[in-house]
């Protein structure tokens, strides 16, 4: 898999060759590695032990529904309460992020209403801040410690 830029992270690879796998720490089992998923793995790690977020307070695809259609937030972090504050959207670091990339993160927001938004491909990473008075997002320079959150 190609390097990230991301800080470098302990993950725990297993499968074939054929089908490599890569142990989630989230849903605690060995998932298959794809580009995607490599992000992912990559960038839950940095949020746990760069900016301190609580592992127990992470989820990965999760399932939302929109009328009959079913969907899946790559990640979400939910507060003491359970309530969801950050919805963050991966893609493969091959895959260019665009406005359909903000779209589809903004969807899942009109179900969640959550604070922040983050959306990485593992080489460009881009943060918001929700701002609901005022209409709009505001984006971040970087990504906040879960303390400042």
């Amino acid at each position: 898999m190609p390097p990230l830029n991301l800080p470098p992270a302990e993950l725990r690879l297993g499968g074939t060759a054929m089908k490599p796998t890569v142990f989630d720490i989230l849903r605690r089992r060995y998932v298959a590695l794809t580009p995607e998923e490599w992000v992912r793995q990559n960038f839950i790690h940095y949020l746990i032990n760069h900016k301190k977020y609580p592992q127990e307070l992470l989820a990965n695809e999760v399932p939302l529904q929109v009328g009959d259609k079913s969907l899946r937030a790559d990640s979400v972090l939910y507060d003491r309460q359970l309530h969801p504050r950050m919805i963050i959207e991966y893609k493969a670091p091959t895959i260019t992020i665009t406005q359909k990339t903000f779209d589809q993160i903004t969807v899942y927001n009109m179900l969640l209403h959550v604070d922040y938004l983050i959306i990485s491909n593992g080489l460009n990473h881009y943060c918001c801040k929700m701002d609901y008075e005022g209409k709009k997002y505001l984006f971040l320079e970087e990504i906040p410690e879960y303390q400042n959150l």
